[in-house]
C-alpha cells in the first residue's frame, strides 16, 4: 500500500484527505493558481483513508466496495420489506388446516392468485433459501459499513492532537481572528471551557477543548444492535432455538402435537366462545359495524398427554396425561419437559361432524325407513349398505356447495355447508335412482324416483387452531433492540463538539467544529466570550 508523507514528518495511508496528525489537506492543496482556497474541510470520518475508497483491484475489494455502499444497505432492507410484506398477502403454510393439500388449498381458497402465490414459492418465504440470503446480506452490508468506517475514525480520534496546521484551522466552518488579544484572554476562554465540561489538552500553548466524543459511536452501536436483531432472525432457522407450527383439533378430538417427534398428544375437551352482549351501549356501535358478534372470549379447554413407552408402527399408542389447562388468547399453555407453548390462535365454529339420513318410500307419509346411515366428514365412505338387498353409493360430495353456472362445486374441502349426490340401488329398481341433497332443500333431477332420502339429524362441532412455538431467540432480539436504542440516545442527544484555540504572532484564531447542531456550539461560544476580547468566530459557510 503506497504511503503518503505530510510535510509535517506524519506517514499517512493511501486515501488520506487531512493528514492524520496536524490535519493539513492532502489531496487539495490550500492554494490554486496562486489564490488561497477558502472552502471548507470535509471533515467526514476525520478525512481518514476508508478502504472502500482506496483499493478496487481484487474481487475482494469490488465486494467490499459494493456492500460498504449505504445506498446498497438501503435497497436490501427495502427489498427484504417488500418480501416481507407479499409473505403476508395469504397465510404461510404452516398456518393452513392440516392434510390438505397446499397446492389444492391455495388455489381453492383464493383463486388464480393463490396458486400463482403457491407456484411462486410464497406459501414458504420466510424459510426459502433467497430471503435467508436477503437477510444474511443486509448483516454483511452492516458489518462491512461498519468496519469501513469505524476503524479509520477511531485512528482518526485517537490522533486527536491541539496543534494543527494553519491551513486546517483557517477552514473550519467555525472560524475567528482577533488581534491584540493577550495570554489572559486566552487563559481566561479555557477556565470558561473547562467549566464548560469540555476536556482541554495543550500543546505548546495551542490548545483543544473537546468534549461528546462518544457521541460519534452511536451509529455503529445501532449497527451492533442490529447485526444482534438479523443474528435471532437467522437462528430461527435451527429448530432448537425457533418452532413454529399450527395445529387444528376439533372437539372431543385427540391429536398429535407437530414439532414433537410424535410423543406428545393433545385433546380439545371444550372450546369456549363467548360474545359481548349485544345489549350493551359499549360494543353496540361494534357491534353494528361488523354485522355480527363481537367475541369476547375464544378459549379450549386442553389435555396434554404423552406417549407411554415404545409403540410398534400401526399400533395405538398408549398415552399418560402430563397437565390439562385453559388456553386463552395471550395465555398460552406451556409444556414445560419440551419448553414447547400452545397458544390460541384461531377457532372454526360450527363445522359439521356427521350427517344421518334415511330410505324411504317417496310418498309415505308416516317417512318408514327402509334403511338409515350416517355420513362420517372425517371419515366417509363410498357406499353405505342399508339392509334387504338397499344401498347408497356416494357418487359427488361437496363440502361447501354452490351453484357455478349451473353446475354444483365446492368452495372448499372444509364441510362448512355440504351438498351430496347419492346414487339409490335396490332389489325393486330398475338401474339406480339419483338423489341430490343439500341444506335445507332437496334438489333431486327427476320426480320419477319411487325413494327418497331424507335428512334426519345432524352433529357440529367446533375446532380449535393452536400455535405450537418454542422461541429462544427472544432474549437476543431484546438484547439487539437495547443496544440499538442506547445508539439511538447516543448518537441523538449528544454531540461531538471541538474548539481548537490557535495563537499567533499579533493576536489567537478560534476555530470550531461539530458533528451536528451547530446553534448549540455557537451558543456555547458566544456565551463563554461575552466577558472576553477575543471576537466570536463567523460561520464561513454562509460568507461562501
Amino acid at each position: 500500500m503506497q504511503r503518503i508523507k505530510c510535510e509535517c514528518g506524519h506517514v499517512n495511508p493511501e486515501g488520506t484527505v487531512l493528514c492524520e496528525a496536524c490535519g493539513k489537506p492532502i489531496e487539495q492543496n490550500q492554494h490554486i493558481d496562486g489564490n488561497e482556497n477558502k472552502k471548507l474541510l470535509n471533515m467526514r470520518y476525520e478525512g481518514s483513508a476508508r478502504r472502500s475508497k482506496t483499493y478496487n483491484k481484487s474481487i475482494v475489494d469490488k465486494i467490499w466496495n459494493f456492500f460498504s455502499s449505504v445506498k446498497v444497505g438501503v435497497w436490501l432492507i427495502i427489498l427484504t420489506l417488500i418480501a416481507s410484506a407479499v409473505g403476508t398477502i395469504f397465510p404461510q403454510e404452516m398456518y393452513i388446516p392440516p392434510g390438505v393439500n397446499p397446492a389444492e388449498h391455495y388455489k381453492d381458497s383464493y383463486g388464480l392468485f393463490g396458486q400463482i402465490y403457491y407456484q411462486l414459492g410464497f406459501h414458504n418465504l420466510f424459510s426459502s433459501w433467497w430471503y435467508m440470503i436477503l437477510v444474511a446480506s443486509i448483516g454483511v452490508s452492516l458489518v462491512i459499513c461498519s468496519i469501513d468506517r469505524v476503524v479509520p475514525l477511531y485512528r482518526a480520534l485517537k490522533k486527536q492532537r491541539a496543534k494543527r496546521h494553519d491551513v486546517f484551522i483557517q477552514r473550519q466552518r467555525l472560524f475567528g481572528e482577533t488581534k491584540n488579544a493577550t495570554s489572559e484572554d486566552i487563559q481566561k476562554l479555557v477556565e470558561q471551557l473547562k467549566k464548560k465540561n469540555y476536556k482541554v489538552t495543550e500543546d505548546n500553548g495551542h490548545y483543544l477543548a473537546e468534549k461528546g466524543r462518544f457521541s460519534r459511536w452511536g451509529p455503529y452501536v445501532n449497527h451492533i444492535g442490529l447485526i444482534i436483531i438479523l443474528l435471532a432472525a437467522m437462528l430461527r432457522s435451527l429448530p432448537f432455538m425457533y418452532v413454529e407450527d399450527y395445529v387444528w383439533v376439533r372437539e372431543g378430538e385427540t391429536k398429535v402435537i407437530p414439532q414433537t417427534e410424535q410423543q406428545y398428544y393433545i385433546k380439545n375437551e371444550d372450546f369456549i366462545f363467548e360474545v359481548y352482549d349485544e345489549n350493551d351501549e359499549r360494543f353496540a356501535e361494534a357491534i353494528k359495524r361488523n354485522g355480527e358478534m363481537v367475541p369476547s372470549n375464544f378459549q379450549t379447554n386442553a389435555v396434554i398427554y404423552k406417549v407411554d413407552g415404545d409403540t410398534i408402527p400401526g399400533q395405538d399408542p398408549e398415552l399418560t396425561e402430563v397437565k390439562s389447562g385453559e388456553i386463552i388468547v395471550n395465555k398460552p399453555l406451556k409444556i414445560e419437559d419440551i419448553d414447547i407453548s400452545l397458544y390460541q390462535a384461531s377457532y372454526q365454529l360450527n363445522e359439521f361432524q356427521s350427517m344421518s339420513f334415511k330410505l324411504h318410500v317417496k310418498d309415505d307419509a308416516e317417512e318408514n325407513a327402509i334403511g338409515e346411515f350416517t355420513f362420517d366428514m372425517q371419515n366417509p365412505q363410498s357406499e353405505y349398505d342399508l339392509g334387504n338387498g338397499y344401498k347408497a353409493v356416494v357418487d359427488e360430495y361437496y363440502p361447501e356447495f354452490y351453484m357455478e353456472n349451473g353446475i354444483p362445486a365446492s368452495k372448499s374441502k372444509y364441510p362448512r355447508d355440504p351438498a351430496f349426490i347419492f346414487f339409490v340401488y335396490g332389489p325393486d329398481i330398475e338401474k339406480y335412482e339419483v338423489n341430490f341433497l343439500a341444506i335445507g332443500a332437496n334438489l333431486n333431477p327427476s320426480e320419477d324416483n319411487k325413494y327418497k332420502l331424507s335428512l334426519t339429524g345432524l352433529d357440529m362441532r367446533d375446532v380449535t387452531g393452536l400455535t405450537v412455538k418454542r422461541d429462544h431467540t427472544l432474549p437476543y432480539f431484546a438484547v439487539g433492540a437495547i443496544i440499538f436504542m442506547i445508539g439511538v440516545v447516543q448518537g441523538m442527544y449528544w454531540y461531538h463538539r471541538r474548539i481548537w484555540i490557535h495563537p499567533t504572532k499579533d493576536g489567537v484564531w478560534i476555530a470550531a467544529h461539530t458533528n451536528k447542531n451547530w446553534f448549540g456550539i455557537k451558543k456555547d461560544l458566544e456565551k463563554m466570550l461575552e466577558e472576553n476580547n477575543i471576537e466570536m468566530p463567523k460561520d464561513q459557510q454562509q460568507l461562501e
